[in-house]
């Protein structure tokens, strides 16, 4: 009897331990994401996206499911982004979302005031979904696109991050733009 007990304990102990690393965010994303930024450029993109994010079948685009909250994962590509020397976001999200309700979509009122707070400083471009889907879908094939799944269970809540140059303006393309307009080099 004793041992019965003591073998059922054990078992108790092991369920429960492997609950819990279901349970836990996976890091392999991360990793992944710290692998691949350094090969990313201007014109590729990251994408963070909900749970229901179709997978996409262009040979480009690289899937990563997360495993891990949307707000989090947002902010640990965003820190990442910044920490590197090459590149910066441009940010675009669905218009749909400032008009999902509260009643269909529970949850959505906390993401668009996180989405602010994450965001504070930052342009963000919205343009209809199926705009932004096809403007990903005709990059992904010629340039990557690393899109990241989470947990997120509200619609019209993907976040588009299109890389642009770090070190090279929006400002200094057009200027130079200009000055090769004129013919004349500098």
């Amino acid at each position: 009897m004793r041992t019965t007990k003591a073998v059922l304990v054990m078992w108790v102990f092991v369920l429960s331990g492997l609950t819990a690393v279901a349970q836990q965010p996976s890091t392999e994303w991360q990793s992944r994401l710290t692998q691949i930024l350094p090969l990313l450029g201007h014109r590729n993109w990251i994408m963070i996206v909900d749970s229901a994010y179709p997978l996409q079948s262009s040979s480009g685009v690289e899937t990563i499911e997360t495993n891990t909250d949307q707000m989090e994962v947002i902010r640990q590509v965003l820190s990442t982004i910044n920490g590197s020397i090459h590149v910066r976001p441009i940010v675009y999200m669905d218009a749909e979302l400032p008009y999902v309700p509260e009643k269909d979509a529970p949850g959505v009122s906390a993401y668009r005031q996180g989405i602010k707070g994450v965001f504070a400083g930052q342009k963000i471009t919205s343009l209809p979904h199926e705009q932004i889907i096809a403007k990903v879908d005709e990059v992904g094939k010629t340039f990557h696109i690393v899109v990241l799944k989470t947990t997120m269970t509200v619609p019209y809540t993907s976040v588009f991050l299109q890389l642009n140059c770090k070190y090279w303006s929006d400002e200094a393309e057009a200027q130079m733009r200009k000055a090769m307009s004129g013919g004349v080099p500098k």
